[in-house]
């Protein structure tokens, strides 16, 4: 316990605002909604992953993104990353991209979560947490569907199953190449 405080201490401001939100982020059947996102202009992201390798929004036109925003001492983040991890599996060979921002941690934090985790899926590390404040992502988990024109569609706030069969779905609605009826009825 002495220890979680000192890091609770340690932690910035915003660092302690998403703490307190993520506990007031939604949880079971409710959070598992996309909502549509009406929140502007998608903001720009360009971060290093945790292998060192510079990831780029623009790198993905083309493609459906999701970017999470989430750290590794929330619990909801945590549970969640399998989810986003199967997801991206069961996506694969498709136009679909995960790019998992975390804020404020070190390296080595991310790094043994990494490795206790298999994700096969970009770590980017917003050390500073400008990309964060950029997205609005106040509270943790937080995540944003980008389209692949570059625009963001949807945004999730709280912990979900992404592996989850309608999100999934309204995902490949998305996709270049999509039937638009099918389209359609998935945005409703």
């Amino acid at each position: 316990m002495p220890g979680q405080c000192r890091g609770l201490f340690a932690m910035g401001q915003l660092a302690r605002l998403l703490l307190a939100l993520t506990l007031l982020a939604p949880t079971g059947a409710a959070a598992q909604a996309l909502i549509p996102w009406s929140g502007g202009a998608t903001p720009p992201l360009e971060l290093d992953a945790l292998d060192g390798r510079r990831h780029s929004l623009a790198q993905y036109r083309g493609r459906v993104v999701l970017v999470n925003f989430w750290a590794t001492w929330c619990a909801p983040c945590r549970a969640e990353m399998p989810s986003i991890e199967r997801l991206r599996r069961s996506l694969e060979g498709e136009p679909f991209a995960v790019l998992a921002v975390n804020i404020s941690e070190d390296a080595s934090a991310v790094r043994a979560f990494a490795e206790r985790v298999p994700m096969g899926f970009a770590l980017l590390l917003d050390r500073d947490a400008q990309v964060a404040q950029a997205w609005r992502a106040r509270a943790l988990p937080v995540s944003f569907v980008v389209g692949p024109e570059g625009r963001i569609r949807y945004h999730a706030i709280g912990e979900r199953d992404w592996a989850d069969a309608q999100i999934r779905s309204r995902l490949r609605a998305l996709m270049p190449g999509a039937r638009p009826l099918e389209s359609a009825r998935l945005a409703q």
